[in-house]
């Protein structure tokens, strides 16, 4: 099968969807794609791993990137893709409808279609989005041809309720330790029981109250939660060890520094071990290529309060977004959905900012 290029932007969401892709089985998917863009004469096309890249040549004046990625959370009975409508609303519903695919078939489409845009556009689709960076598809294309992120301006298709979200919150996981000693559980004052010395920990996190930050006219919001606690070594000792994982989730004004010095300090007294960080992403709507996507869209900027790989191009100087169809809440939903007009909404501004019309 070669995937069709010139049908809907919905036929082709419903088409990569049923293509099962969980991170790490992406090589079909990245296979359909390939050959489906190759097969465009107006396109450069270069393959890194499961990534897939088709760039325009045109020698204009300014250069975007548009990156999508191609991998899904995994599946739990809910491809193959089927329509469905709610309130009488029509919807794409299946794994993979939100968090990507619907924004990747846009992309595709557009690919092909767009011969002659205002500006030379460098696509990226890319695997492993879901999993560890180090297999992240994006990040590994940036270390071996870093020359393919060189563009004045970057959009990633993650899901965002149609609407442009500028930038993203970083992100920084921590262990939070107490050590204590063994004993007897009969004999219990012999011991220190460490499970009970976490305590604090955990009344810190109640009564930690988050911030909204304003970065550049856009609101942050910051969040610092326990996201899972292990201790305990058998049903009659006490236990010498406690361990609260800690996620903190920092407004792109910080710098990964700033956040560890903030988790160290509510956490003063206790052993913290910084066991993963990423930036945030500034919004990167003041460049004035922004403001005339923005403007296209015609929509209102918003934050976007996860992290995604918008900052990977923040962090190389490009100025990134945020715009595709599918509620953000519902990624990796078990009931994942995305409203038709979203995908045609999408399709037509991104359509009408990059034809110059």
């Amino acid at each position: 099968m070669v995937l069709d290029l010139t049908a809907s932007s919905l036929e082709l969401t419903r088409t990569i969807c049923d293509i099962p892709s969980v991170s790490g089985g992406e090589a079909r998917l990245a296979d359909e794609i390939e050959a489906a863009v190759r097969a465009y004469p107006h396109l450069e096309v270069v393959r890194h791993g499961n990534t897939v890249v088709a760039r325009t040549d045109l020698g204009r004046a300014q250069r975007v990137v548009i990156a999508g990625h191609i991998d899904t959370v995994p599946i739990n009975d809910n491809v193959p893709t089927r329509d469905i409508e709610i309130d009488g609303v029509p919807y794409l519903w299946g794994r993979g409808t939100v968090d990507m695919k619907a924004g990747v078939a846009v992309q595709l489409k557009l690919a092909a279609e767009l011969t002659s845009p205002s500006v030379d556009i460098t696509w990226m689709w890319y695997d492993n989005e879901e999993v560890d960076a180090a297999l992240n598809g994006l990040n590994l294309l940036a270390q071996a041809r870093p020359d393919l992120f060189e563009a004045d301006f970057a959009i990633l298709g993650e899901p965002s309720d149609g609407r442009v979200e500028g930038g993203c919150n970083g992100t920084l996981r921590a262990v939070v330790r107490v050590r204590g000693v063994r004993a007897h559980s009969a004999r219990s004052w012999i011991g220190e029981n460490a499970i009970h010395a976490a305590a604090p920990i955990l009344s810190r996190l109640a009564e930690y109250r988050a911030r909204e930050v304003t970065v550049e006219g856009l609101g942050y919001r910051e969040g610092l939660n326990a996201v899972s606690i292990r201790g305990g070594v058998a049903g009659n000792v006490i236990p010498d060890l406690c361990e609260v994982d800690v996620n903190y989730r920092f407004a792109p004004n910080k710098s990964v520094a700033d956040a560890e010095a903030h988790v160290r300090g509510v956490f003063a007294g206790f052993e913290v071990e910084i066991v993963d960080a990423a930036g945030g992403a500034r919004p990167g709507l003041d460049a004035p290529i922004a403001q005339q996507f923005l403007a296209a869209v015609g929509g209102e900027a918003h934050a976007k309060y996860g992290w995604t790989d918008v900052a990977r191009f923040s962090a190389m100087g490009v100025p990134a977004v945020n715009y595709g169809p599918g509620d953000p809440h519902l990624a990796h939903h078990d009931e994942e959905r995305v409203p038709v007009s979203q995908i045609e909404d999408v399709e037509r501004g991104l359509r009408a900012w990059l034809s110059g019309s």
